[in-house]
């Protein structure tokens, strides 16, 4: 079961919200659209373990990483998709 609660509601009980967030998420929305999510800090750092992205500039790309950009392998061929590229 999903909580959601206008911003304005929210901001009117944020307390009584806070304690619900520990046991789930209570997404908070501004005209009828969601745009925030309040969860327990617990939940959160699990969810920040499971993201194992990276971001490099250029000049810190690792040397494997360089190897495969410089073979420049861009997938297999998708002739069905051609037409998107007129």
């Amino acid at each position: 079961m999903t909580l959601k609660v206008t911003a304005t509601e929210f901001q009117t009980r944020a307390g009584r919200y806070f304690d619900q967030a520990a046991k789930q998420p209570i997404f908070i929305t501004k005209h009828q659209q969601p745009t925030r999510v309040l969860l327990d800090i617990e939940e959160y750092e699990r969810l920040k373990r499971l993201d194992t992205r990276q971001a490099f500039y250029a000049h810190e790309l690792p040397e494997e990483l360089k190897a495969e950009l410089e073979k420049g392998y861009q997938g297999e061929e998708t002739p069905d998709l051609e037409h998107l590229m007129e």
